[in-house]
Order: C-alpha cells, then structure tokens, then sequence
C-alpha cells in the first residue's frame, strides 16, 4: 500500500477584512531554533605502556633498609657499645652533687669553756642562667639583683653582677658563711618581689622577679665568744673555712672534719623532692682541749694590756705556765685584735708576738749563767766578787745599769743586783780559757732550750738566735753572759725559770691538754718531753738566790713582792734591736719568776717592748705585772700561801772578813 502523505498545513495568506470587521495585524514570525551541528568525531587516544615496577620497589626496599639498619647500629651504640658512657652524660645532666660541709670541732680551755666554736651560717649562692634575658625578661637582670645584694652582703655590686652574668653557668657563690639574719634579708626581699612580679602578672604585665635566682646552701660559721681573749693563740680561719692563723691552722686537720657528698636529682636548677638522694655523711671534726685557763688568761691580757698603754710601748706579752707539768696556763699579747671581726684588726698585732719576736733578754738571762757557775761548782752563792764601776774586756769597757762605787758582793748578791760586771767575772770561771769557758756557758744555754723551738710546734714560732761559739765576737763572749748579743721568744725566757722551779729538769711546753673525737672519746696528748738540764741541788739554790731579788732590799725586784708567799723572780732591761732598722733603739723590759719559791707551782713571765713613757726597768713596769698575775693565778689554782720564811742569803760581804 503506497505511503500515505502526511495532511499539509494550510498557511493563509496575506488576511483580508471580513466583512464587517477590522483587519487582524501580521503575526510575528517563529523564533528560528539553532539547528545542531554535528560534532566531529573524536581521535583514536594513544595507548600509554607502563615500565616494570619491580626496580622501583626494590630501590624503595633498600633504602629503607639502610635507614633501619643505621638506626640499628646507632641503638647497638647507644644501648650496647656506649651505654656507660651515654648513662653516666645522663646521670651528670639529671644528677648534681653538692658539699655537705663538716662541722668544725670546738677549741675549749681547760674547763671546757668554748674558746673558739661554730655556729650555723648560709652559703649565698646562685644560677646564672636565671638571670639571662630570656628568662628575666629584662636585659639587666644581673645589675639589678647586684644592686639589691650589694649592701646587705657588703659586696661590690660590680663583682656580684660579673659573677651573675655567667650563662653557661647554673652555680655561683656570691657569699660564704653568712649569718641567719642575712639570709632572712635576702628572703624577705625576695618575696616582696615575688609578691609584686604575681600581681603584675595578674594585670597582664610581665611579672619580674630578677632575685628568683638567688639560694643559699647550709653552711657554719666560725664564732669566738670572748672575743680578743686568746686571740693570738687561737688564730682565726678564712673565707674559705680553712685555719689561717695559730692553733686554727697548726690544728686544721683535725678540727676541720671531713666533708660529705648529697647527690640528688634536678630539673631546671631545682631539686626533685620525689627521686631518692644518695648521701655520704659529713664527719665533724675533733674538739681541741686547751691547757688555757679562761679566767687566767683573761687576767694576763687586761694587766698586760693596761700596762701596755700606760708606757706608750710597741707591744708585751705575758706567759703563765704550771711547772710541774709545763703547762701553758696563760699566753697574752697587747695589743690583741678580734678574730669575729678581721676587717678591723692591724696586720701587726693578728700573729702570737709571745712566740714569733725575737728579742735580747737581757738580764733575765743571767740565771742560765749562774746555773752553769754551780753546776761546775765554779762558785756558790757565798762566794766573794769584787766589782769595780767599769771592767775592760776585749774591746769594750762594760757597766752596770748604774755608777757605783767598787760592790763587794756575794754571787748572790751579783745576781739580786743584776751586776753585769759580776756576772761576766762569775763566768769567766767556767775554764782556764775564755774559749773553754764560752763553750761551756753555750752547753747549758743549749740545754735551756736556747736557739731551737719551745717545742709547741707553733707555726711561724722562732727558735731565737745562739750562735756557736767559735762564732761569737770579741764583745758577744763577754755580752752573753748577762743576755745581749743573743735572742730568745718569750715562752723560751718562760721555760728557763720552770726548768729552775721544777728542780732542774725541763719539761717540753704544751698548749694542748688533749682531743674529744666524733665519738666523744677523750684522747689525752702525748706526754712532753723531759730533760735533765741541772741537779736538783743547784736548781734549790738557784731558786733561794732569786728569792733575794724579791725579798731583800737590795734586791731589783720588790715591787714582785706578793704577802703570805715566797717569790722568786728576776728583773730585766735590755737594749732593744728596732726590727725596721736592725740598730739598738729603746729598751725591752722584763721580769720573770715563779712562787711559791719553797714549792713553785707557778711560772709568769712578762716583757714590754720599748716603753716610751714613764721607766723603762724590767723591776718598775714588769714587776707590778708580775705580781698582778701571780696573785691572780694562786687565788685561782687555790695555791696555799707559803708556811715558811725565806732562807735571805747574804747580797754583799765586809772587805777583810
């Protein structure tokens, strides 16, 4: 059946009026639809042929490998090879180990009395990485805190501020052993700053505290309670802690202790309370017992002292010592300083001057002489010397301290009179030669414990100067004898009148009675040494003779007198050698005896050195010092007077009897 076609769409033409009505306007033409236009066909896309990704992951495999194998070697190093190493660098970084300080022992006097002690004190430190800028806040941090410490520390800010400004640092001492008060000082201040840095935080502000830095570390400090008494015995110690002076140092070792060891964890410069501390204990030091009697020692230095001022002298020391044992009771220097206070003491006067100045005894020598004279059975106390107004010997004509007439004296009157001339004549009889004679006057000045140490052991102690004598000179062989031209210290001077009253036999000086270790036992000192010097015999007659110093009118030495008891002593007076300009220049004055004479218990002996004012004998400024002492020490030792008289041998002899 042929296709049929489709109806076709009649399209008016143009319109006509109908009738009767109005003629329609054009129609609009259709929009035109935009007509699609085929699009091209796309090309063919080329194929893309991928590599073999075998290489790429073996390449991958092998450096991961050797990433883990190199982290393998270094945990091998690190866990196996170096573990020590790398754990003692962590222990050193975690771990700070700090000083625990021992106790310094005590210095009593014989009663237990607290000569020389320790208190506690702090060790002001602090960390310098704390006062960085970075940490601050502020770049002047060290000036600051400087500022602040400087005068309660008495420091120099500039000094403290260079100690603060040490970055690589966490430790640094700006002050050792100061006392409580200062600390709380320092605490206080700094928690008014800590007050203020959190309020200002609380503002939003920075809230600096440039003293948070600042620590401090137990420490002690070394006190002396009676201040200059005993001063130049006791010594004194330094910054440090460490003896530096007298018994302080010749005693270091076993006053100082031995120090200990806390090591503990820490974090930004701070403990860690949480983590254990290993600890080695501190062991304090041993106390030191003194032979010093506090109350003796305290009268020696107040009479010295006064005396001292009174004459307008350099200095003078008094020595009391026990002559049964040799003890010192009493060692006395003037003028004294404080070792609390160091800052104002004088160089001059921080040493023992009893121990460290040589100088020429004079007549107080003459003893030594006339022991020898006895001992050799040369003379007795009876014995007739003529003694004219001048003597020429050598190159020298030699005096007396005063003009006189020719003395008929006994020897011992030459001894009460203090007769250089005498003693010099009394000498001369020791051998048939003045060489002979010289060498035998030497041996007994030797044996007395002239030109070697006392043998306490003091440091910076003199032995004196006695020279041989094949060495000594046309004047000396004749100036010896009555105790110029050779030089002792004061506890040599003391010794040589306890050898007398202890019948002849010297007994080595101590200033130790004994130690008192950490465990409380008591360990007496060695006992001193003894030496026979001169019979027992001679010593007894010796020590009637110097009774006639004292007793006898005559004598030179009334002003020793002592009532209810028996004195025997000697005066001296010296021409003094000037230290500055090795020339004679003043005088030294001295008196040296011991009581009661019948039964000596006691020695004192006293010196002055060039007195300026008033007399410059040994029997008018010494002698009263003398006895002040004297009195004191047998009221005190509770020494019972004397019960008998003294025997008063004969000083001067009638011509022709």
């Amino acid at each position: 059946m042929p296709p049929q076609e489709p109806p076709r769409r009649r399209v008016p033409g143009p319109g006509r009026p109908r009738s009767g009505g109005r003629p329609k306007p054009p129609a609009r033409p259709a929009p035109r639809r935009p007509v699609a236009r085929p699009r091209p066909a796309p090309k063919a896309a080329r194929s893309l042929v991928l590599g073999s990704p075998r290489p790429r992951l073996r390449l991958v495999g092998v450096g991961l490998t050797l990433v883990m194998l190199a982290f393998v070697v270094r945990l091998l190093q690190v866990q196996a090879v170096g573990a020590s190493t790398y754990t003692a660098k962590a222990e050193k970084n975690r771990y700070s180990s700090s000083t625990l300080a021992a106790e310094r022992g005590q210095i009593t006097d014989r009663g237990g009395i607290a000569l020389a002690t320790s208190v506690d004190a702090h060790d002001i430190t602090a960390d310098p990485s704390m006062f960085t800028a970075e940490f601050s806040k502020v770049p002047d941090a060290p000036e600051q805190a400087a500022a602040l410490l400087a005068p309660i520390l008495r420091k120099d800010a500039g000094d403290l501020a260079k100690k603060l400004r040490a970055p690589k640092s966490k430790y640094a001492v700006l002050a050792r052993r100061q006392t409580p008060q200062i600390w709380n000082q320092i605490k206080d201040l700094k928690s008014v700053f800590a007050e203020k840095a959190g309020a200002q935080k609380l503002k939003g502000g920075k809230g600096v505290n440039v003293l948070a830095g600042v620590f401090q570390e137990a420490s002690s400090k070394r006190v002396y309670p009676n201040g200059d008494l005993a001063a130049g015995i006791l010594g004194y110690v330094n910054a440090e802690g460490k003896g530096a002076g007298g018994l302080e140092t010749q005693l270091d070792e076993e006053l100082a202790g031995k120090d200990g060891e806390i090591t503990y964890a820490q974090s930004g410069g701070r403990r860690v309370p949480t983590v254990g501390a290993r600890e080695v204990p501190a062991v304090p030091g041993s106390d030191i017992e003194l032979t010093i009697d506090r109350d003796i020692q305290w009268a020696a230095q107040d009479a010295i002292s006064e005396q001292v001022r009174k004459s307008g002298a350099d200095r003078g020391y008094v020595i009391v010592q026990d002559t049964r044992t040799g003890e010192v009771l009493a060692m006395a220097n003037a003028p004294g300083f404080d070792p609390n206070d160091l800052s104002q003491a004088d160089a001059a006067a921080m040493g023992n001057a009893a121990l460290q100045d040589a100088y020429e005894p004079g007549s107080t020598a003459k003893v030594m002489s006339m022991a020898a004279v006895l001992e050799e059975n040369a003379a007795a106390p009876g014995t007739h010397v003529v003694v004219p107004n001048r003597l020429h010997r050598g190159d020298r004509l030699f005096k007396d301290d005063i003009d006189h007439p020719t003395w008929h004296l006994t020897l011992n009157g030459v001894l009460a009179k203090s007769s250089n001339i005498g003693t010099i004549l009394a000498t001369e009889q020791l051998g048939k030669t003045r060489r002979e004679a010289n060498q035998v006057l030497h041996s007994y000045l030797s044996k007395f414990g002239l030109g070697r140490p006392s043998g306490l052991g003091y440091p910076g102690e003199t032995s004196g100067i006695l020279a041989r004598p094949k060495d000594w000179s046309t004047s000396q062989q004749y100036t010896i004898p009555f105790g110029q031209g050779l030089s002792l210290n004061a506890m040599q001077a003391a010794s040589v009148y306890s050898t007398i009253a202890n019948g002849g036999v010297r007994i080595q000086p101590t200033l130790v009675r004994g130690t008192k270790g950490p465990d409380g036992r008591f360990t007496p000192a060695p006992a001193p040494k003894k030496t026979r010097v001169v019979s027992e015999k001679t010593a007894r007659t010796l020590a009637t003779m110097l009774e006639s110093v004292v007793d006898d009118e005559e004598g030179t030495g009334t002003k020793a007198r002592i009532p209810g008891y028996r004195v025997g002593g000697k005066t001296g007076t010296s021409n003094r050698v000037d230290p500055a300009t090795g020339r004679y220049k003043g005088y030294t004055a001295s008196f040296a005896g011991f009581a009661p004479a019948d039964k000596p218990r006691i020695t004192v002996y006293c010196a002055i050195q060039n007195p300026t004012r008033g007399s410059y004998f040994g029997g008018q400024i010494c002698g009263p010092i003398y006895k002040q002492v004297m009195e004191f020490a047998l009221k005190t030792l509770q020494v019972a007077p004397t019960g008998s008289k003294p025997a008063r041998l004969p000083v001067s002899f009638t011509p022709g009897e």
